[in-house]
């Protein structure tokens, strides 16, 4: 390989690093390159001239800089900044805490946001930090891997394409049949599901709970057995879309039903975590009886949570 074509290979490659947010340490990459540093200097002079040039046609500011903390150097501001210590270890805390993955599909996550996200010098510390949660992890009884399918069903519902499945039913396990304009997926209390519309042509037989519901239907991934995207589109209103973000304010443990206004009284001491807990709450009174409380919610998973509160909450009528 020619001297030209190795020094062009060297440029491309630190580019790269540089691009994802990387530190290029000049005694590392002259090892790796088996050259001098002098070299590794050059290139990162080339690349400086370079980013210097394109600042004054693009108007886009951007320096390579020696960085004496991590004593490396760096885009500054990098193209793509990495996480901080503190927000990457806050990511991979919520996701052991989620127990939304088996073991198969978390830990390949857990090791790519490390090694993509943190800095050199601190990716043996943060491992360190979630080790033994990591090795204790408790993935969920389904067992199921569903990234690959999730992400299919996600194109169908960006694309707004009909979908059939076939789901387990939760109590007697019966496998059913649904035709679904699928509108969202969502992620709640361990589980990932397909929130959708069941086909009108499919909905004639059968039996609802809430008859011409106008809200949509809930299926949890793991349960649904096999799934077919088809090549029928289905519409949607722009005033009638589906937004996720309201839904998730108004249900509790992803139990679908008619949307209705409840008030309760709380007794316990923190009121803050009923408000989180019900997006939608609003205190309407507070004395010494504690906080009388109304909040707007779908179905009866609100029912679930009220009992799990014992004799701090009063149900009002």
């Amino acid at each position: 390989m020619s001297q030209i074509r190795l020094i062009k290979d060297r440029l491309l490659y630190f580019y790269s690093l540089l691009a994802e947010g990387k530190v290029i340490y000049k005694e590392e990459e002259a090892k790796h390159f088996n050259c001098s540093t002098r070299s590794i200097l050059r290139d990162i002079e080339d690349i400086r001239a370079f980013l210097h040039d394109q600042s004054e046609k693009t108007g886009y500011v951007q320096d390579l800089v020696y960085d004496r903390r991590v004593k490396g150097y760096r885009l500054q501001p990098a193209i793509r900044q990495v996480l901080s210590n503190e927000e990457v270890f806050a990511v991979l805390k919520i996701l052991l805490e989620s127990r939304a993955f088996t073991k198969q599909e978390l830990n390949p996550i857990l090791d790519k946001l490390i090694e993509c996200c943190v800095p050199k010098e601190n990716k043996r510390m943060v491992s360190d930090l979630i080790a033994n949660e990591k090795y204790h992890y408790v993935e969920p009884r389904h067992k199921t891997n569903y990234l690959g399918p999730m992400w299919q069903l996600s194109t169908a519902v960006r694309e707004h394409k009909l979908v059939r499945i076939e789901y387990r039913r939760a109590g007697d396990d019966q496998v059913v049949q649904r035709l679904l304009k699928p509108v969202g997926i969502m992620f709640s209390e361990f589980y990932f599901y397909l929130i959708g519309f069941i086909d009108k042509k499919q909905s004639q037989g059968l039996r609802f709970e809430v008859e011409n519901d106008p809200f949509p239907t809930i299926y949890r991934m793991d349960r649904i057995s096999s799934f077919e995207i088809l090549p029928e589109h289905f519409h949607v209103p722009y005033q009638d879309r589906f937004e996720e973000g309201e839904f998730r304010k108004r249900v509790q443990f992803m139990y679908g039903g008619k949307l209705q206004k409840i008030k309760f009284w709380f007794h316990g001491d923190s009121v803050e975590a009923v408000l989180d807990r019900l997006p939608t709450a609003q205190i309407i009174e507070q004395g010494e009886k504690g906080y009388l409380i109304s909040a707007e919610v779908f179905g009866k998973g609100v029912d679930m949570w009220l009992r799990s509160q014992g004799d701090w909450v009063e149900r009002v009528d």
